[in-house]
């Protein structure tokens, strides 16, 4: 992605409403987005592209809270309760339908948990809405840019086992035309990065190897160009299981950044 693509207007949803107008969709940027400086690039890439389609979105900047799923995962119930009704408080104020979501643990949460509580609404994870502007020739990459490089597919446990998405990920890989290679555990049978289930915010349990270690290992096996990813938790096991091998030759990008390098 150029510089210039790194410099981008992101509307924000009380600005917007301020004016009278509804954006169709709600991009929620997530925790790691927002705080940590290598998913926020992918926050920013994901954004351009929704420029760069000028799609009618808006985010809630200062106004966004964690929606609870940490807290629920490690099992605190009431604290997942409590942030989930602000949260949920937030979006009925500004009349959200549509959210659109870099996190598959966000995406799961406001999908599966969040209609429970009264939180009813339509939630996209972003690739299965890249696939779709892709498919519908909205979006035109520039095979040039990536083709010849070889690249593996993790799928992220809260996106794949936990949603039943393999595809639209694939989808937008092949379309940039890249050379995709399957690990032998993937899909419905992928090897979780580790980080699932609150563990990212945990010491590591006695064992012979830590589990994103095995993982990186399988996908550096793969003899790839790019481990691909699509998750925030994922992007951080595989990135530091890559500086533990201290490999070079390897790198770890999310689907955005590769679609942003190719369209931008």
């Amino acid at each position: 992605m150029s510089e210039k693509a790194t410099s981008i207007e992101v509307p924000v949803m009380s600005d917007v409403f301020a004016k009278g107008k509804k954006p169709e969709y709600l991009f929620w940027v997530g925790c790691a987005g927002a705080f940590d400086n290598r998913y926020k690039k992918v926050a920013r890439a994901f954004a351009g592209l929704l420029n760069l389609l000028q799609a009618d979105y808006a985010v809630l900047g200062t106004e966004e809270t964690c929606n609870g799923d940490p807290a629920r995962r490690a099992g605190n119930e009431m604290l997942f309760q409590m942030q989930a009704l602000q949260v949920m408080e937030t979006l009925n104020m500004y009349e959200v339908k549509k959210i659109i979501c870099i996190c598959p643990h966000c995406f799961n949460i406001f999908k599966n948990e969040y209609p429970v509580l009264g939180g009813k609404y339509e939630v996209i994870h972003y690739t299965q809405y890249i696939a779709e502007q892709l498919k519908g020739g909205r979006l035109q990459p520039d095979k040039s840019k990536l083709q010849g490089k070889k690249v593996t597919f993790h799928d992220p446990c809260y996106l794949g086992r936990g949603n039943g998405e393999y595809d639209a990920p694939r989808y937008i890989i092949d379309a940039l035309g890249m050379e995709r290679v399957e690990m032998p555990r993937s899909k419905s049978f992928s090897l979780c990065c580790g980080a699932g289930g609150a563990q990212m915010f945990k010491e590591a349990e006695k064992g012979d190897k830590e589990v994103f270690m095995e993982r990186t290992e399988e996908a550096l096996g793969m003899k790839a160009d790019i481990i691909a990813s699509s998750c925030p938790f994922c992007m951080t096991m595989l990135t530091d299981g890559l500086k533990y091998k201290e490999e070079e030759k390897t790198v770890n990008k999310d689907i955005a950044e590769l679609l942003a390098d190719a369209c931008m």
